[in-house]
């Protein structure tokens, strides 16, 4: 087995790599500015509005929210894992990637073992369904071939209580991934059985192909209908779509995406020749997974059963897509007669008429305005009024562009009320803008609210050391607040400890190091703040600031938590010489 890759190497070829070069090289970019910018190519745009920054050696794209390292670049790219995108990066500096030899202890990887036990159990599945005839008579009977079944690795999980638990019950550690994965569930400590029986089985996968989770259809009678993993370290419901993974693969250009319901749908469609469906699972369909579909393709299907049920998941999802519209992209709506799914429909009529249907679907801003309207006497100035009075907070979260101008166009007309004087009860979009400027023309403050995170010393420090490496080298912080429980000190230490390792100057080192960690998400969204660049001396006061607004608030929580022991117990004369030395700093 080869060695792990010694993690200063990793360091030293991120701070050589130069993400302008590495993004260039396969993105034509162009100079604005201080930063560089191109169309982005994560998502279908005509305006660009993905940028480059050499200084934070950071890309970001205000579009779809794409963003990351170098590295993170070329993996997301070029669709490489971690490892190969380090293979790739070292062979553009024509540097060798050295292997740790000998006995080493290899980073340990959590999650590992859970895919490894979901893909076995996936392989175990769909071998199972091949010796299973009346698994294979239902799939027959819903129209669906062997090759679509092999395509999406479709199985069967026998009714069985241990079919997949009893592989793992004599190793502890397997046993226990087995749990975790979302497999089996446990009765007791010593007794686990099978989640899935009886169940035609789905694999869902991520964008990587690996198997997170299932979803299973009971094969004859019983409750419930279909059941879904539970959520674990690798699967999460809200991000994740059945399918899309497939379409991926199927669809050498994605153009536009189908969401469906079901499973079912998904593997219906794909077998007569609409490959570019994929499934929510058992929720919502979130912005987390709308803005996913959007940074793939420009367009996208929302497919709903008729009915009351239908509309109302329709809308769902219409209020979870206005803030992440934008010009460029479109979302439209196509509700199926009454009875039908999309399982049922396009066995009846056949992929030609149903991408008909899926041409006529209803754009956002119609079936938006029609929904409002219901009920409402528009004939009436009432009735106009409460339709504008409806829309106003909808319109509001729509980021400013051609799109909005023209909903707000065609409520207008749909009111008799003219766009400018509409325009003016509108409220400013709630989400950002990539042209926003300070008004007063002077942007001498964090804009923090547009990235959505509020501000604290904790995380202005943070920031600073981020985007300003050099500056640990020239701070202390205060020795007080190493024993602090404040939220947030102990990832502000381990920073200011990993620059004065790694001697590093590059943002992108310590992103890389916080890489799939629990503190990942706001490490990403503090680096993207826009702090103002200053010299040096200012950059360090306002740390040196922040420093002590922290040690403050340390003092004051710990004179109240003596002050409420002192209440209750006597103080250790240690503690006692504590309050003391508090009460007069």
């Amino acid at each position: 087995m080869a060695g792990r890759i010694p993690q200063q190497f990793i360091d030293d070829l991120i701070n050589r790599a130069d993400i302008v070069d590495v993004v260039d090289s396969r993105v034509a970019l162009k100079k604005r500015g201080k930063e560089h910018i191109a169309c982005c190519p994560f998502h279908n745009e005509k305006s660009p509005s993905f940028t480059v920054s050499q200084s934070k050696q950071f890309y970001h794209c205000f579009g779809c929210g794409a963003h990351g390292t170098a590295l993170s670049f070329i993996m997301e790219y070029e669709r490489l894992d971690f490892v190969d995108a380090i293979e790739v990066l070292a062979a553009e500096y024509h540097i060798d990637v050295p292997r740790e030899q000998g006995n080493f202890t290899p980073q340990q990887d959590d999650k590992k073992p859970l895919y490894e036990i979901l893909e076995n159990a996936a392989i175990r599945f769909a071998t199972e369904l091949k010796d299973t005839p009346r698994a294979i008579d239902y799939l027959k009977q819903r129209g669906l071939s062997g090759e679509i079944a092999k395509d999406f690795q479709m199985g069967y999980a026998p009714d069985s209580w241990d079919f997949t638990s009893g592989q793992y019950s004599k190793d502890q550690a397997d046993k226990a991934a087995c749990l975790k994965s979302g497999l089996s569930i446990e009765k007791n400590p010593q007794k686990h059985y099978d989640r899935f029986r009886d169940r035609i089985m789905f694999p869902i996968r991520d964008r990587r192909g690996r198997t997170i989770g299932f979803g299973g259809r009971i094969l004859d009678k019983g409750e419930p209908k279909y059941l879904n993993s539970p959520e674990t370290p690798v699967f999460h419901k809200g991000e994740e779509l059945y399918g899309l993974y497939e379409a991926r693969q199927s669809v050498k250009e994605l153009n536009r995406i189908i969401i469906v319901e079901g499973y079912m749908d998904v593997v219906a469609l794909a077998q007569h020749g609409i490959k570019y469906a994929v499934a929510t699972l058992g929720t919502a369909t979130s912005s987390t997974q709308i803005s996913k579909l959007f940074r793939t393709v420009p367009e996208l299907i929302f497919c709903y059963d008729g009915d009351a049920a239908g509309k109302k998941a329709a809308w769902r999802a219409l209020e979870n897509s206005l803030s992440i519209l934008r010009d460029g992209v479109q979302a439209r709506f196509l509700f199926l007669p009454d009875g039908e799914d999309p399982d049922t429909l396009i066995r009846q009529e056949g992929q030609e008429n149903f991408e008909q249907r899926l041409n006529k679907a209803m754009p956002l801003a119609d079936f938006m305005l029609q929904h409002l309207s219901e009920s409402l006497d528009l004939s009436s100035a009432d009735g106009c009024a409460r339709l504008s009075e409806k829309a106003k907070p909808l319109i509001s979260k729509i980021s400013e562009g051609v799109f909005k101008d023209l909903l707000i166009a065609q409520l207008s007309k749909t009111i008799g009320l003219s766009s400018a004087s509409l325009q003016q009860h509108i409220p400013e979009s709630q989400t950002p803008s990539k042209n926003r400027t300070d008004t007063r023309g002077k942007n001498k403050n964090i804009t923090s609210e547009k990235y959505k995170v509020s501000m604290t010393p904790t995380r202005l420090a943070i920031a600073l050391l981020l985007q300003f490496p050099s500056l640990a080298k020239e701070c202390e912080i205060p020795e007080q607040l190493s024993t602090s429980e404040m939220p947030g000190l102990s990832l502000l230490i381990q920073i200011h400890k990993i620059i004065l390792q790694t001697e590093t100057s590059s943002p992108s080192v310590l992103l890389e190091r916080w890489r799939n960690t629990d503190d990942a998400a706001i490490i990403n969204k503090l680096m993207q703040l826009d702090i103002p660049e200053s010299k040096k001396e200012t950059q360090l006061a306002s740390l040196n600031d922040a420093f002590k607004n922290l040690l403050h608030k340390h003092r004051g929580l710990r004179l109240q938590e003596l002050l409420n022991k002192s209440r209750t117990a006597d103080l250790s004369p240690e503690e006692k010489i504590e309050l003391s030395l508090l009460y007069q700093s």
